[in-house]
């Protein structure tokens, strides 16, 4: 399997996120991806490159010019409201809610912050722009290294993507990956591409990117969000919409869902892909769906993530993994790696 490493992601190393009413230490921190990086390495499954530098106009397929420029310079533009931010993370703390506009960009760096964001725990640091873009890097070159025959690839990068809209970041989300990877592809030449997201928490932004498409099938597996992150979408009855209808499979479990329950519904899921019947499969792949991950209550044990790389491997499509969320940084990396070793030695 080629994994395609972001070098840069320890660049976007957040000091505190807001967590319930205070501040803490980021869930989301660089040794995530250096405990999966280890256990690569440690297991020798397969080879590690950089990935190749792409256009901004790739980005631009995703997500909307406005908010790129805004991320882009998010930093360079907190600081010189005052110097002193250059030792603070930047938080939004004033969002444009129902009855207020979000059509017109305000001047207000602080406001700004607000019009982009969907919640008040993803901080913007002086790395961000170049971890998440590199990142990005990595999900279209891995899929494209699909389109010129690869089996399977696997974008090894942080911060995550699934959560982040065209035009908003949050989830501690700010590019979408999968999203880019997908659309890549289809700019490609690909006619139908798949995406099934097994993080615990709903991909809302995935699902928002391509709601009223058909030539994308987005499937998720996730905790149900009248209790989890994000609480506002991933809910069963969000189908599509136009010509996207019936194109966006939500199988949201209830809190503490048995294991069984998590492979039925992964069974339903993969039982969808093959009826859209794709020409390759991108895979939203966190871990956080473990039992002993801080943020989430699902309770998988590290066994699991092989038999789900299995599963996923009788598909047989070529699959590109990207990497999103898991926080139990002792097992992530064993977990990861489990699920592309039970990919990559199915068959």
């Amino acid at each position: 399997m080629l994994t395609f490493y972001n070098e840069l992601h320890s660049q976007h190393r957040g000091r505190h996120e807001f967590f319930r009413g205070e501040l803490v230490p980021c869930f989301e921190k660089p040794e995530r991806v250096d405990q999966v990086l280890a256990e690569l390495g440690r297991r020798g499954l397969g080879q590690i490159v950089t990935p190749h530098s792409v256009p901004p106009m790739t980005l631009e397929r995703v997500h909307t010019p406005r908010y790129l420029s805004f991320l882009r310079n998010a930093w360079s533009d907190w600081v010189a409201l005052d110097p002193a931010n250059a030792n603070k993370d930047a938080f939004p703390a004033v969002w444009p809610v129902r009855t207020l506009r979000a059509d017109i960009e305000p001047d207000n760096f602080c406001a700004k912050l607000g019009l982009y964001s969907m919640d008040s725990g993803t901080p913007i640091t002086s790395g961000t722009w170049t971890a998440a873009k590199t990142g990005a890097d990595c999900a279209v070159n891995a899929a494209h290294a699909l389109r010129l025959g690869e089996r399977a690839t696997f974008a090894l990068t942080r911060p995550p993507g699934h959560h982040a809209g065209a035009d908003f970041y949050g989830g501690y989300c700010f590019l979408n990956n999968a999203a880019l990877a997908a659309q890549h592809m289809l700019d490609d030449g690909a006619r139908k591409i798949a995406i099934l997201d097994i993080d615990y928490h709903h991909g809302n932004g995935t699902q928002s990117i391509f709601y009223d498409r058909s030539d994308v099938l987005f499937v998720s597996i996730h905790a149900d969000p009248r209790s989890e992150y994000p609480f506002y979408l991933g809910h069963a009855d969000e189908t599509g919409h136009g010509a996207g209808l019936g194109y966006n499979v939500n199988l949201p479990l209830p809190h503490g869902a048995s294991t069984q329950a998590w492979f039925a519904a992964l069974e339903t899921a993969c039982l969808r892909l093959q009826m859209f019947q794709p020409e390759a499969l991108i895979v939203s792949l966190g871990v956080d769906t473990f039992a002993g991950d801080p943020l989430s209550h699902f309770g998988l044990q590290s066994a699991d993530y092989l038999r789900i790389g299995e599963r996923l491997s009788y598909l047989g499509l070529p699959t590109a993994f990207i990497f999103e969320g898991g926080y139990a940084v002792k097992e992530l990396g064993v977990n990861v790696v489990n699920v592309l070793e039970g990919f990559d030695t199915a068959l």
